[in-house]
């Protein structure tokens, strides 16, 4: 199996079972920034406890890993859990969404890609994974991510939205990141 096909039937049982998502993170980086090698898929991901049966039955034990109890843990706390393909060693991180102004936001400014030969998908908007990026560098300091967002930017340049980027950038607490990020550009 290939990223794209994990991606493909992860998107298809979400629009099956009529649940909004939105792929985000290294991902989102290389459809609108520079290609680079990555394992996994961050999706965002509605997800509701009464879902939660028909959602896990889409991935079969004898392909996938995905631990129901975990799912219900996520769901109930907002927090996260993996579908793992271990034949291929890929992986889908999803992010259950939680009702924050900024996710609100993230969801209504997602936008179909047409990153599948036969199949849009929708992605957070460029804006909002840099601003995810911009999160996840004062968190871990990693530079991995100020190299996708400064990727992101070379690649969509007058195509970005500043005003959103530096306002959410404020907001989010990560201004000063946001200018370290914009150093090299």
């Amino acid at each position: 199996m290939e990223p794209e096909d994990l991606l493909r039937l992860v998107v298809t049982v979400c629009e099956e079972l009529g649940l909004r998502y939105l792929v985000t993170g290294s991902t989102a980086t290389i459809a609108y920034g520079e290609p680079r090698f990555t394992n996994d898929i961050d999706i965002v991901l509605e997800l509701h406890r009464e879902q939660i049966h028909r959602f896990c039955e889409a991935f079969p034990e004898s392909e996938y890993y995905l631990s129901r109890q975990a799912v219900e843990s996520a769901v109930r706390l907002a927090s996260q859990f993996n579908l793992i393909h271990p034949a291929s060693g890929l992986k889908v991180d999803f992010i259950v969404y939680s009702e924050t102004e900024f996710n609100q936001s993230r969801m209504a400014r997602s936008r179909a890609l047409p990153v599948l030969e036969d199949h849009s998908v929708q992605f957070a908007a460029p804006e909002d994974v840099i601003l995810m990026k911009l999160k996840y560098y004062k968190e871990g300091g990693s530079e991995k991510h100020l190299r996708d967002i400064r990727g992101v930017l070379t690649v969509q340049g007058d195509k970005i939205d500043w005003p959103y980027l530096a306002a959410w950038a404020k907001r989010l607490g990560v201004a000063q990141e946001w200018i370290t990020a914009q150093s090299d550009t």
